[in-house]
């Protein structure tokens, strides 16, 4: 029912940005072939990552192994690798190859620091790449170390968000031309890419290369999380002027030293009178004074709150599958829900069902199974 039902994309295994980028596709309904090494060991039904595909497990060092995926490559849409640059290639899988059998293929490519440039071939972690594009450096408190924010932003929102949005350009392109092409997809690009509103802001003499010192990096008294009486935290984002005002006027806040709301030289004096303030009262109190009204206000809630929060049960932003607690898919349509279509596989358990649909003779497959390729 997805958007991209009817749509096949082989994935070759890999870790992070590769196999959440796959998900996000199967989450929207496209039928995901994962090709796993043999004999790959995995946490199975609880990669939550890989949910949603059918796992097929190949030798890839012996030629029938490679012959046997570029066969499902001749009949799919799409693409995903997560391999340094050249690995592909040497496997006999690289895009030449893969277009040459099939000239709509839209073959996307996960890699830290892109296909080429000085550090192309060099080992990389998220950290390191969101670290070259001025991402890390930005986010942290002043005389304090840059704060890691997960790897939220390099392998995921520069990385995997980006290549599934890249795939599906590719995608539609290629409705209309008939020839596909290859996806670059580069974390470091895409967690630049992310922060092009702070680098308009700087352009504009707006934002300071002094971390923790601006609008929305935690220097400013209306944008920031508290500590609470019960040492639990709360956030704010009161920025705007009416918002600015319901907040001060629904804690009671009469100081008049906080009319001067964007006089940055008053903001460490003005966080140091809230987080007096917020210590008065456990977050739950604060929920019950703020939560659902314009000041822009949320609890901050750890992993096994968030769930629970009637908000994220009222729109199942979290989902059950086996046990297991995980996000729901998203955007939603209105007319083409997604969904997750089946739980994590283990790697080659759906091997003989997804040669059988590419066109696999059963002699072929017990061959293939004799051969040790399967």
């Amino acid at each position: 029912m997805g958007p991209l039902s009817g749509v096949k994309v082989i994935e070759f295994a890999g870790i992070g940005p590769g196999p959440f980028c796959a998900m996000m596709l199967s989450d929207m309904g496209a039928e995901v072939i994962r090709i796993d090494r043999k004999g790959e060991k995995r946490f199975g039904r609880l990669d939550i990552t890989s949910r949603g595909r059918r796992s097929v497990a190949l030798n890839l060092k012996h030629p029938e192994g490679v012959r046997t995926a570029l066969k499902l490559i001749e009949k799919s849409d799409a693409l995903i690798e997560g391999f340094r640059p050249g690995v592909m290639e040497r496997l006999g899988l690289g895009p030449e190859e893969c277009l040459k059998c099939n000239p709509r293929i839209v073959y996307g490519r996960m890699t830290g620091w892109g296909q080429y440039g000085p550090l192309s071939n060099s080992a990389g972690h998220d950290i390191n790449y969101i670290a070259l594009t001025g991402a890390l450096y930005s986010i942290g408190r002043p005389s304090e170390p840059p704060v890691p924010p997960l790897n939220l932003v390099g392998d995921f929102g520069g990385g995997a968000m980006m290549l599934a949005f890249g795939l599906v350009c590719g995608l539609l392109e290629a409705r209309t031309s008939g020839v596909g092409q290859v996806v670059d997809a580069a974390m470091t690009d895409g967690a630049s890419l992310l922060m092009t509103m702070i680098y308009a802001y700087k352009a504009k003499g707006l934002w300071s290369n002094k971390r923790g010192t601006n609008r929305f990096d935690g220097g400013a008294h209306f944008y920031d999380t508290y500590e609470c009486a019960d040492g639990k935290y709360v956030s704010i984002a009161a920025y705007e002027p009416q918002f600015y005002d319901l907040f001060l006027k629904t804690c009671g806040i009469g100081d008049p030293i906080f009319e001067a709301q964007m006089d940055v030289a008053k903001w460490p004096e003005l966080k140091r009178k809230l987080s007096q303030l917020f210590k008065t009262k456990t977050r739950e109190e604060w929920c019950a004074i703020m939560e659902g009204t314009d000041i822009c206000f949320a609890p901050v809630l750890d992993m096994d709150e968030a769930p629970k929060h009637p908000h994220n049960q009222a729109r199942e932003t979290f989902i059950e599958i086996d046990g297991v607690i995980q996000p729901a898919p998203a955007p939603r349509f209105s007319r083409t829900p997604p969904e997750v279509q089946g739980p994590p596989p283990l790697a080659g358990e759906h091997n003989e069902s997804v040669l059988s649909n590419f066109g696999f003779t059963k002699g072929e497959i017990d061959q293939l199974r004799e051969d040790g390729v399967i």
